[in-house]
């Protein structure tokens, strides 16, 4: 690092637009510039330009006089056009601040917003781009949002992946005016569902300031999953009510603070891996324009971008002021803005090196360690990259947390009979040990999901073989084909009732799979009140009934929610059901320290007791018990997804005195939200004769009860 980064990296949160007493400080880091205009512009975009001092750190200053709040503004910065050393330099082209803490307007992709034309040889296209690109917001000082009163442990942490707008598109019990919104999200009705369902965390979706990438506007459609930011300090401006020249931030902050107060922590998606100007044929809006060479990794003539994430450009955090940046920007979330955590977007890319190497021990981690203001954050992996050892899953160690893909692609096979036997779902629902039992880690590592945002929605992955892209505009050839889905005999929606219980009680098994493992789960929204999309599996551009929430078929699939419900209050008000600990077989101790033939952790074959080498090794297994126990509680957790019924045979007596079934995925919920068909107590060696296809948690007296003792007289 040289003195100049270095003094750039002490100073760097007075980057950006800073209001005073008598006016506004602006400061832009471009240190091989030569001249630096601060652009202050009106709605009308006529432009008032300052000229910006150098500082000896790289940075440029301006102090104007009478600046206030809601100010639009930009800069033009001069220099050397040399693409081949990472130059870029074009004054026509009017950029947005690194830091805006807020952005307005759109980019009109038919404007002069390249950097260069196409006939011009990589000539600089000195056409003005001002009416043609996004402005910057000058944005006041306010209080944080309220903080939570506790932040949760990840042992205790059940996340909720959102879409923020379409979440609340159609609800129809928040007003119009709201739907889609910050404020829609933090309305009274959808708060309660939140919390009636059991979410301890809402993982938004992008809300950083995103742009569309042209080829899709050229479709007619818009990025509406956002994974293509363009300002790492602003809310995204079209998700507010209240206007867009600064109101989304207080926006935003009074929709974190109605979250806090009911207790629900706010995860932020975060794309620091690439920004929305594309490769580098893309527009010039920002960064490019600022320091090509610096803000992106580039191949190494130096020319083009170094592309490790599929979307045109990565980000270069091996360069000190870009990584200075992205803390920064993390920084403000937390302690301006109260947000709980992050979930990093292909966060491979963010611990690359100079040469693109994969550093596990990269600067980017290190700072996040050390810095007090990210000590109790959740930090969350997508561990993967498209690059040179992209796939990370498992290697990023204390502190972090990982989206678990195999645990995703394992109980989707289960479920739909494409497993060689049970022992891979041992491990999977054990918290995969395999993966996450590291030094310094414990089961919380793993992030256990069966649906997210980019593939098909629980409903379905029980609904479709196939995906079904066509409306994208792209042939239906975007998508993974590979989606471990099974229609149940029917692609699609179907009206036959024999089906739907069917799909309903497999969309059951696997939330209840999820919510059970050793681990944390992760739900996708609308997943508990059926929604779909259409065997969309690639809906990034579907800013359309296909992507939002259907809150009107709620009442059609009212068994799944209560379901869902009543499995993670199991899950909250049970420790046992969500130890961090990784567990063995590890034989439990009575008082005296005797062996009291009960086991920490141990896997029941449905039938004599614990699965032997022969259960094991049996292709065709397709049922599975968990017993979890401590010394003063035991549970089940029974997985069934042969096609036939099979009369479990409860476990002998040295795991427990009687067998209390607490939930199970085909019973209808009774008024009080039990389940009224199963025993209350069963007798050990008695037997439950349960559907093909099914699940269900049972509770293990270790002593007998009076009705335990009543059921085993009798």
């Amino acid at each position: 690092m040289s003195a100049a980064e270095s003094r750039r990296a002490q100073d760097s949160s007075s980057l950006g637009a800073h209001l005073v007493d008598d006016g506004c400080r602006f400061s832009l880091w471009a240190p091989r510039a030569t001249r630096v205009e601060l652009s202050l512009l009106e709605l009308d975009r006529s432009q008032q330009n300052h000229d910006m001092a150098q500082q000896p750190d790289g940075t440029w200053l301006v102090h104007v006089p009478g600046v206030r709040a809601g100010q639009l503004y930009g800069y033009r910065v001069h220099g050397e056009w040399n693409p081949n050393r990472g130059m870029r330099f074009n004054p026509a082209k009017l950029l947005l601040d690194p830091y805006a803490r807020a952005i307005t307007a759109g980019v009109d992709y038919a404007g002069p917003i390249r950097d260069h034309t196409a006939e011009s040889n990589y000539q600089p296209d000195t056409r003005d781009s001002a009416s043609a690109v996004p402005l910057a917001v000058v944005v006041a000082d306010g209080p944080a949002p309220t903080p939570l009163a506790r932040r949760r442990p990840m042992s205790e942490t059940v996340i909720y992946e959102t879409h923020l707008s379409g979440y609340t598109h159609q609800h129809p019990q928040v007003p119009e005016h709201l739907r889609g919104t910050y404020g829609g999200l933090a309305y009274p009705a959808v708060v309660e569902h939140l919390v009636r369902t059991g979410i301890t965390a809402v993982q938004l979706m992008p809300v950083h300031h995103f742009v569309s990438e042209p080829f899709v506007v050229g479709k007619g459609l818009t990025n509406f999953w956002g994974y293509n930011t363009l300002g790492f300090f602003a809310p995204h401006a079209a998700y507010s009510s209240m206007g867009t020249t600064g109101e989304q931030v207080l926006e935003f902050k009074q929709m974190v603070s109605t979250l806090h107060e009911a207790g629900i922590e706010v995860i932020l998606d975060v794309v620091y891996n690439h920004t929305g100007e594309g490769g580098h044929e893309g527009p010039t809006l920002g960064y490019r324009g600022i320091d090509h060479g610096a803000y992106y990794r580039l191949t190494q003539d130096l020319h083009n971008d170094y592309d490790v994430t599929g979307c045109g450009n990565s980000v270069d955090t091996s360069h000190p002021a870009v990584l200075d940046m992205v803390l920064d920007s993390m920084r403000y979330w937390v302690t301006e803005m109260g947000v709980d955590g992050f979930r990093f977007d292909l966060a491979t890319t963010l611990i690359r090196d100079a040469q693109h190497h994969v550093d596990q021990n990269h600067p980017f981690k290190q700072a996040l360690a050390a810095d007090p203001v990210f000590a109790d954050i959740k930090l969350i992996a997508e561990p993967w990259d498209v690059g040179p050892f992209g796939y990370q899953v498992g290697n990023w160690g204390p502190g972090w947390a990982e989206h678990n893909d195999h645990f995703r692609d394992h109980v989707r096979d289960f479920w739909r009979g494409a497993t060689h036997g049970v022992r891979e779902l041992a491990t999977r629902m054990a918290g995969s040990p395999d993966i996450f039992q590291t030094p310094g880690r414990d089961a919380t590592a793993g992030i256990n999901f069966v649906a997210v945002h980019d593939g098909f929605t629980l409903r379905d992955v029980v609904s479709y073989d196939v995906k079904h892209n066509d409306a994208n505009g792209e042939s239906n050839r975007d998508g993974s084909d590979n989606n471990h889905s099974w229609n149940h005999g029917w692609e699609g929606d179907t009206d036959d009732e024999a089906l739907l219980d069917l799909r309903h009680r497999q969309i059951k098994n696997m939330m209840l799979s999820q919510v059970m493992a050793v681990g944390v789960p992760m739900l996708l929204a609308g997943d508990e009140i059926g929604r779909t999309q259409r065997g969309n599996n690639n809906a990034y551009c579907q800013d359309s009934p296909i992507s939002w929430v259907h809150w009107e078929m709620a009442d059609d699939w009212a068994d799944v929610t209560s379901f869902t419900a009543r499995a993670l209050k199991l899950r909250a008000e049970q420790p046992l059901l969500r130890r961090p600990e990784f567990s063995g077989h590890d034989e439990i101790l009575d008082a005296d320290g005797e062996p009291t033939g009960r086991h920490r952790l141990a896997w029941l074959n449905g039938g004599a007791g614990e699965m032997g080498d022969a259960d094991w090794a049996d292709a065709g297994r397709r049922t599975l018990g968990m017993y979890v126990s401590d010394e003063t509680d035991a549970f089940i957790v029974w997985l069934h997804a042969g096609p036939e019924p099979l009369d479990l045979v409860m476990p002998p007596a040295e795991w427990g005195a009687g067998h209390e079934v607490l939930l199970d995925s085909w019973s209808a919920p009774e008024t009080d939200g039990t389940t009224g068909s199963a025993p209350t107590v069963l007798a050990p060696g008695e037997t439950l004769t349960i559907p093909g296809r099914s699940s269900l948690v049972v509770r293990v007296h270790l002593a007998p009860s009076k009705a335990g003792a009543d059921t085993l007289e009798a």
